[in-house]
């Protein structure tokens, strides 16, 4: 039985010689440009103010939540949404900024990060893909509150993308409602 085993011819070859193999069709590696190989950014917006999510952050929408309120915390601060058994705290950026309320867009709830490092806010319409190539050399002006973490803008059809370090933001802001008593 053994030998007739050996002579049978074998179907299937071992992955990675498998994977060598492989042969990209002419002209499918080769002709990307720099341009096109960029990974896409992408931004959301909180009244006139569009901001972007860092390439290395991981981001999520939800258009249905349960916001659990706490109490003796800023109106700014909504409370805490489980998801995924993370307590995830809620931010209405809009407020906190004292933007103008703009009742007619549907609000999204964006969460950046996970596990413990997750936060929430609200976001007015879904994340869009932004343009990075025409970098400001001055930024316009910006809520006191916002300002310590825009490290750059760029400008895109007239709008403006700024570099949001969400990370340094909620930190400070931590901060300020730790202070509270």
């Amino acid at each position: 039985m053994n030998d007739k085993a050996s002579r049978i011819p074998r179907r299937w070859l071992e992955p990675s010689a498998a994977l060598n193999r492989f042969k990209p069709p002419p002209g499918a590696i080769g002709g990307l440009t720099v341009t096109e190989s960029r990974r896409a950014r992408y931004g959301f917006w909180i009244g006139e103010i569009g901001l972007l999510i860092d390439q290395n952050t991981t981001s999520e929408v939800l258009e249905r939540w349960v916001v659990y309120p706490l109490p003796n915390v800023p109106l700014w601060f909504l409370g805490l949404i489980n998801l995924r058994g993370n307590l995830v705290p809620i931010f209405d950026l809009k407020q906190l900024l004292q933007l103008e309320e703009d009742t007619r867009e549907k609000r999204w709830l964006l969460i950046l990060d996970r596990g413990e490092g997750a936060v929430g806010l609200f976001i007015d319409g879904l994340p869009q893909p932004a343009n990075t190539r025409q970098a400001l050399t001055r930024l316009p002006p910006l809520p006191a509150a916002l300002r310590p973490s825009i490290a750059g803008g760029y400008l895109q059809d007239e709008r403006i993308w700024l570099e949001f370090d969400h990370r340094q933001f909620f930190r400070t802001l931590g901060g300020q409602v730790a202070g509270i008593s």
